[in-house]
Formats: structure tokens, C-alpha cells, sequence
């Protein structure tokens, strides 16, 4: 199919608030969509990368050229959720990238990545001189843009000025696994691997929405999920987890979960230049040499420098110095600002689940 509309694409233009365009082509569905233009560096992955709901209200960049190429595998389930998907649709606003493969070849494909772009109706220019995108973005830091297609028009939106949590959490609470330890599952909009990597470590996962209140429930431990947006949106999250420390209840955050945490704690966090979207950020434990490659997506971080007392850094970026996680002096509560869950990306962090749950008592 991809091949006939080789022929066809539309002309297509990204416009930045500054002013800037930049002309393409579209192979996604042809519907104009602003957002947040944001850029990430990895090289594989997109089929994860795509149904990461941290990415809500984003039109992501990708700096690796060529895209397609392998296609997006079935929608088939592993323990009840998308086997090869992190949530059950394409997250990000749109898609802009250098060149698009209109034949893919795969043994795991199950139709084009623009097929599946235009099912879930998405946007997508190939042609983009992302090179340049990345330059501007990485000068001028994130920006609003938009995309039009065959001369639809739209405005600019930002997506920050908006609760995005509630928008991609669940409704209602659900409960999955048999274990006889309960872990509650704030959903921020929780990647499925999380989800995963705690049901493999034989515990009970009580996955919540991020507003639920979990003050008269029964559990042994609370891990906060990632998420799209600024963290400072989610005031009620922030209070139930307050709420759990007081409790001294064993509490870890992943990065949107890592942020609230902080919150919570009395730290702050600001926006980041232009964030960290790749899985090959290095970070480095603090008062060790112990190195990690990380996968990680999020534009905001945590102040180090208003971090109260008996909390402390617990990760650094080795990059730009940010701060990649914090600990109480306590041990039972913790956060790491990237995916220990990875999907996609290196595995080099999946310990700290054992490590989390060892506090719990598993």
C-alpha cells in the first residue's frame, strides 16, 4: 500500500513559533496537529517509542534517518497487554523524520508504519531536514510547531498549560497478578512495561488512576509511574504520595513518578532546555563508579539545590549534570528520572526493581 502512496504523498510543512518551515511530504493521515516539538536520538525502538504516553501532546523528531524500514509488529497480547506496544495506541501528536522506507521487510511485521500512522491518525512528513530541526531546537530549546497538509491550517497549542495525566490514566482501578505482596500502581500514564517488570518479580500489581485516593486502601509498597507534562499539574497525585510517606509505605518513582516524588518531598522542578528523549543517556550513581545507559523521555527535571534535608541525589546525568534520581536517607523512598523498564532501550537499570521491592519485603 505504502508503495502507491510514494506516488501521491502531499506536500506537507512543519512551522515552528519562530517562524521557521520546513517543507515534506506526508505518509501519515492528513489532518493538521500542533504541539510540542521535541527531538529524541535513539535508533530503534519507534514502535515502543510511539505508544509511550509521556510522549501526549508531542510532534517528535527523530534524528536517525531512515524510519519504516521494519514496519510495526501485531497488536497480539502477552499477559493480557500489547506484547509489542507500551500502550494501546500511538501517543505522540505527529512525526517528523528524513527519509521513509515504503517497503519494510520484517518477520514480525504486521502492516507499514504509515498504516498504522493513518489508523491512529497521526500525522507524519518524511523529507524533513531533521538535522536542522535538531540544531534549532537544540539552540533555540523546545518549541511550539505545527503541521499543515494541503494548505489545512491550525493553531499553535501548548500542551504544558494542560493537565496531560488525566488525559492518558486510567478510569478505574485494576488489579493483575496473584502474589501474596501488593503493589500500588499510580497510572501517570504508565508504560506497559512497568507493569511487567513488577508482575515478573511475582507481586501483585494495583494499578490506580492518578487521582485516586489511596488513603483507607491496604499495600505494601507504591511505585509512580512516568507521564506526559509538567508534574506541578498533578496536585493530587502529589498529595497521595505525601500522604504514603507518612505512612512510611516503601515509595519508587519513574520519571514523571520520579518528579512528583520530588514535589512531594518539598523540591522543585523546572523545564528542562530541551529535555532527554533517547535510550542511550549515560548516569552515574552518586559516591560510586557504577555507570548505566539509560532509555529516558521527559522534559522537566528536579532542582538538586532545593532538595529538603534527608533527601539526597541518588543519580546524575553525565551529559549535562542534571539530576537523574534522589533518595531519603531512610532507603524506603526513592525515584530515578529515567526507565528502568526500558522498552526500548538498554536493561542496565531492571535491578532497581529487585532493589525496590527487596525494602518492601519480597
Amino acid at each position: 500500500m505504502d508503495s502507491s502512496i510514494a506516488q501521491q504523498s502531499m506536500p506537507a510543512r512543519l512551522i515552528l513559533e519562530n517562524g521557521l518551515e520546513f517543507s515534506g511530504f506526508s505518509f501519515g493521515s492528513e489532518n493538521p496537529v500542533a504541539g510540542e516539538v521535541v527531538f529524541n536520538t535513539g535508533m530503534t525502538g519507534y514502535p515502543e517509542t510511539f505508544t509511550d504516553p509521556s510522549y501526549r501532546g508531542q510532534i517528535l523528531t527523530l534524528t536517525y534517518p531512515l524510519l519504516g524500514n521494519y514496519g510495526v509488529p501485531s497488536d497480539k497480547k502477552n499477559m493480557n497487554f500489547p506484547a509489542n506496544f507500551e500502550s494501546s495506541r500511538v501517543q505522540i501528536s505527529g512525526l517528523l523524520i528524513s527519509d521513509y522506507s515504503f517497503q519494510h521487510s520484517h518477520w514480525n511485521a504486521a502492516q507499514s508504519l504509515g498504516d498504522w500512522l493513518r489508523t491512529n491518525q497521526i500525522p507524519a512528513l518524511y523529507g524533513i531536514d531533521t538535522r536542522q530541526v535538531t540544531k534549532v531546537l537544540r539552540e533555540k530549546g523546545t518549541m511550539l510547531g505545527k503541521i499543515e497538509i494541503d494548505a489545512q491550517t491550525v493553531d499553535f497549542y501548548n500542551p504544558n498549560l494542560d493537565n496531560l495525566v488525566s488525559t492518558v490514566s486510567i478510569s478505574e482501578p485494576h488489579l493483575y497478578g496473584k502474589g501474596s505482596t501488593r503493589i500500588a500502581l499510580i497510572d501517570c500514564g504508565c508504560k506497559i512495561n512497568i507493569i511487567r517488570s513488577l508482575l515478573q518479580r511475582g507481586v501483585q500489581v494495583w494499578r490506580v488512576p492518578w487521582d485516586y485516593d489511596l488513603s483507607k486502601e491496604k499495600f505494601d509498597g507504591l511505585v509512580i509511574s512516568n507521564g506526559p507534562g509538567d508534574p506541578k499539574m498533578c496536585r493530587q497525585t502529589i498529595l497521595q504520595i505525601r500522604k504514603t510517606i507518612a505512612s512510611d509505605i516503601p515509595v519508587f518513582g519513574i520519571c514523571l513518578g520520579h518528579q512528583l516524588l520530588a514535589l512531594a518531598a518539598g523540591a522543585n522542578t523546572y523545564k528542562l532546555k530541551y529535555g532527554h528523549r533517547s535510550q542511550n543517556q549515560p548516569v552515574i550513581e552518586v559516591n560510586t563508579n557504577r555507570c548505566l545507559i539509560t532509555s529516558q523521555n521527559h522534559g522537566f527535571a528536579v532542582d538538586n539545590q532545593t532538595l529538603p534535608k534527608e533527601w539526597s541525589a541518588w543519580f546524575v546525568n553525565l551529559n549535562d549534570q542534571t539530576n537523574e534520581g534522589i533518595r531519603h536517607s531512610s532507603g524506603r523512598f526513592r525515584s530515578v528520572q529515567f526507565h528502568p523498564e526500558a522498552s526500548p532501550g538498554p536493561v542496565d537499570a531492571a535491578y532497581l526493581f529487585d532493589d525496590f521491592l527487596k525494602v518492601v519485603g519480597v
